[in-house]
């Protein structure tokens, strides 16, 4: 009996080194989310100063879209603003916007500066991106025309994320 007992610390050591061997095939770039396949939360955000119009969950029904959470304080979102800006120049699919926990006169000068690649932009003090389970800015969503969330990419947008993942996913869901 004693002899098994001298055996425990290596069964234990295998039985982690097999744990941590298994965990590399794990892609630590992507964040699951629980919301895939899943209907967008309802929210109704308003808009930012000097906008008539804000942002919500019906605006997502009847065409693929993507949705955006960004602020003026990322220093990512600046780099992903150009990737966006061209997307929505192609007109492939609308691209909505939610200004997450940013000041409005903030939100507006940089849209000011940078340019506006949104349809709708909502100002959001950080609830709504707890429903949609935002990490942190930048993340982007694919909502079908169900207003289902299909894809969540976190972290900013890469012309290569889009021309590789975003616009064959859009193409497939518009069929």
């Amino acid at each position: 009996m004693n002899r098994w007992l001298y055996l425990l610390p290596v069964a234990v050591f295998a039985l982690i080194a097999a744990g941590f061997y298994l965990a590399l095939g794990t892609d630590t770039d992507v964040l699951p989310s629980a919301l895939i396949n899943q209907e967008a939360p309802r929210f109704a955000l308003p808009p930012l100063p000097g906008r008539e119009r804000g942002f919500s969950n019906a605006d997502l029904q009847g065409t693929v879209s993507l949705v955006n959470v960004f602020a003026s304080w990322c220093v990512p979102c600046r780099e992903e603003h150009r990737v966006l800006s061209a997307l929505a120049v192609s007109k492939r699919v609308p691209i909505y916007g939610i200004d997450y926990k940013d000041r409005g006169d903030a939100a507006t000068a940089w849209i000011a500066e940078l340019g506006d690649p949104y349809t709708l932009i909502g100002a959001d003090d950080g609830q709504v991106g707890i429903e949609w389970g935002v990490y942190g800015v930048p993340e982007t969503f694919v909502v079908d025309g169900t207003g289902h969330i299909r894809y969540k990419h976190v972290g900013p947008l890469t012309q290569a994320d889009v021309d590789r993942t975003i616009l064959p996913l859009v193409a497939r869901l518009e069929k």
